[in-house]
């Protein structure tokens, strides 16, 4: 198969959409298929292999670091024919994704969308009243769900979400995979080593990004509470974002936050290390469709506090691979307090974990099936 993939998100920014986008990528040139990425352009030009096209683009007046695609150019429509792609692939419904979709429908090829986000609780980046825009991005949303010829939700509920919102396009529940061979248990003393991190302290781990949607200020208010029972209980967080300052002020204010350590964006091939030295993985989004950080903790062994939530509990098992949670930092506390006091039920909820990534989150599995999806697509078939 030719397969166009069409991103707002893609590297070099870091985040669950790029990990996805290059993880199906991957996997797809492993199977023996073709895969491009059209994608915005970064300043300064990032030095791109020749599977990446770019549009030009300009900042996001509200997330300078996020660039908004210009999704017009006769160059890269001519290079999309050229190419003579057989699938187009949205990663969203706006920008790019309205691209796919128009290119998709002149050629006559098949259009899968891939609803990765709850558009609705990023209104706050719109400047406007946001129960217009909340209301305006479910609309939008699942109107270019309604219009694609296949959607793939991430996890169940994010399908029964779209069904409920009356999308009657055919939904094909398929997860993010996870390369377990990256992400899988490890020595943890050796970990901690090559961090630089103290080999007994409890540790409780954070990653991903440091924006309003992620509830990072709750994890925080949480750890305090942590800290008052465990006083040489640490946390580490890894990731940025626009509200890495103001995360850091409540840090500082903090009577712990000579235990709380901000350690930014970090490549990818070292974020396994990081799960391996964590005794713990904390999660307070309620913007999920799945939390691919979750899984990523999941295949790595690490049982996982979270706030229940959308897509979080078809990754965290409660009571089984982690705890979930109301959002009060006060039951996040208890929960990982709970956790750090008994061993042993963190390593047998942390082999549960394994287990259930192993059987719900293989990237190759999950890739395997997209390009089936692909297959049936192609041949005709609408639905999956």
């Amino acid at each position: 198969m030719r397969v166009g993939i069409f991103t707002n998100n893609y590297l070099p920014m870091r985040g669950g959409v790029t990990t996805a986008v290059e993880t199906l990528r991957q996997g797809l040139e492993a199977l023996g298929h073709r895969a491009w990425i059209f994608a915005p352009r970064f300043s300064p030009r990032p030095d791109d292999p020749p599977f990446v096209f770019r549009y030009a683009s300009i900042p996001a007046p509200t997330y300078p670091d996020f660039p908004l695609a210009l999704p017009f150019s006769p160059r890269l429509a001519r290079a999309v024919r050229a190419l003579d792609i057989e699938i187009f692939h949205a990663q969203h419904p706006f920008l790019l994704g309205a691209t796919a979709r128009r290119l998709a429908r002149r050629l006559g090829r098949p259009l899968i969308f891939t609803y990765h986000t709850r558009y609705e609780k990023y209104a706050h980046y719109v400047p406007v009243r946001q129960d217009w825009v909340r209301a305006l991005a479910i609309r939008w949303s699942c109107r270019f769900a309604d219009l694609s010829d296949l959607v793939i939700a991430p996890s169940a509920r994010t399908r029964d979400t779209l069904r409920e919102r009356d999308v009657k396009a055919p939904i094909a529940v398929v997860p993010t995979g996870v390369e377990l061979d990256r992400f899988a248990p490890g020595d943890r003393g050796a970990a901690r080593a090559a961090l630089g991190l103290p080999a007994d302290d409890p540790l409780l781990l954070y990653v991903g990004r440091l924006d309003r949607e992620k509830s990072v200020e709750r994890l925080l208010a949480a750890f305090d509470q942590v800290a008052a029972v465990l006083p040489t209980a640490r946390f580490l967080l890894i990731g940025g974002g626009t509200q890495a300052r103001s995360l850091r002020d409540q840090a500082r204010r903090s009577a712990v936050g000579d235990r709380i350590d901000f350690r930014g964006v970090r490549p990818r091939e070292e974020l396994p290390a990081y799960y391996r030295a964590a005794d713990l993985f904390v999660f307070a989004s309620e913007s999920e469709t799945q939390g691919l950080v979750l899984s990523e903790a999941a295949a790595s062994a690490l049982p996982a506090v979270a706030v229940s939530g959308c897509g979080v509990d078809e990754v965290v098992a409660n009571s089984e691979t982690g705890i979930l949670t109301k959002p009060e930092p006060r039951d996040l506390a208890d929960a990982a307090i709970a956790l750090l006091l008994d061993p042993e039920r963190r390593r047998r909820m942390g082999e549960s974990a394994r287990r259930l990534a192993e059987r719900k989150f293989c990237a190759r599995r999950q890739v395997g099936r997209v390009a089936a999806l692909y297959e049936t697509l192609s041949a005709g078939v609408k639905r999956p």
